[in-house]
């Protein structure tokens, strides 16, 4: 029986993983924004479904956290850092606020968890950290480059601390997912203010010359991609894989947005004469 910690775990993917991983017979620690909304979960599952509270962006309450569960619950073997949130927005129009809060959770979130668990997993000599991404890691799109960056900074971040955690016999895995029936486009998307100068930017992009107001969010309805299970059931194969990649592309086109944004950077490379593309390996 494994130990999850996860974050961001009340909806959305955060809670499709902790589901997936207490229907496998594991124990979860779940975070959370929002009293209640593993209720109905702790029923079901009982004690082995542990919620607390955390704010990601405040280091102080993720050291807290984590040396609260580590010796009240255990030290976790699988810590998965999911909670994030995007932002629209052309680079122009955002504030700093803006963008740092977006770090803050997106980037800074992640660093704070992994520091805080490393040193207990180095001292087991076990674990596995899971950095939740996106294809937009790979590419990107505008009005979106807050929250690509974000990623792009947890890629590079991520791939460093695989190479450094290794010989202590901790995994890391980036999951770079494509799109997902979540909340992340609707209630935990968050819009700028508009410049008028890139009206045709959105029209092109979102269908419209303006940001959406929250109520148009909401009549939205109900999101048409993929089941977060489908990611849950992805991450499960993945850490039972002998071998497991660093990166794993989850999601219904996710490869092909990957392979589409990998194609432009090769073009984009090759129109320099003296950089040649490496051959595939044989």
């Amino acid at each position: 029986m494994r130990l999850w910690l996860i974050t961001g775990a009340g909806r959305g993917l955060g809670r499709a993983f902790a589901e997936a991983a207490l229907e496998h017979g594991d124990r979860v620690v779940g975070t959370i924004r929002q009293d209640g909304v593993l209720d109905d979960l702790v029923e079901q599952y009982g004690d082995r479904l542990v919620p607390r509270r955390l704010d990601v962006a405040s280091r102080a309450e993720v050291e807290s956290v984590v040396a609260d569960v580590v010796t009240t619950v255990g030290t976790p073997d699988v810590v998965v850092n999911n909670a994030g949130y995007g932002l629209v927005g052309a680079i122009e129009e955002l504030s700093e606020d803006e963008l740092r809060a977006q770090f803050d959770v997106n980037l800074f979130g992640a660093v704070w968890l992994t520091q805080a668990v490393l040193p207990h997993l180095r001292a087991r000599g076990s674990g596995r950290i899971v950095q939740v991404s996106s294809v937009g890691a790979v590419g990107h799109l505008p009005l979106f480059g807050a929250y690509n960056a974000t990623k792009w900074a947890l890629e590079g971040l991520s791939a460093a601390l695989a190479d450094e955690v290794a010989r202590f016999g901790v995994g890391v895995h980036l999951l770079q997912l494509g799109g997902f029936a979540t909340d992340w486009a609707g209630s935990s998307l968050r819009f700028t203010t508009a410049d008028p100068a890139y009206d045709e930017t959105r029209e092109a992009i979102l269908g419209m010359p303006g940001y959406p107001t929250a109520a148009m969010v909401a009549e939205a309805g109900e999101p048409t991609e993929e089941s977060p299970a489908v990611a849950a059931r992805a991450l499960l194969a993945l850490l039972d894989d002998p071998e497991p990649p660093l990166r794993k592309i989850i999601g219904t086109g996710a490869h092909d947005m990957v392979k589409t944004a990998l194609e432009w950077r090769r073009d984009d490379y090759l129109s320099d004469p003296a950089f040649s593309w490496p051959d595939q390996p044989k």
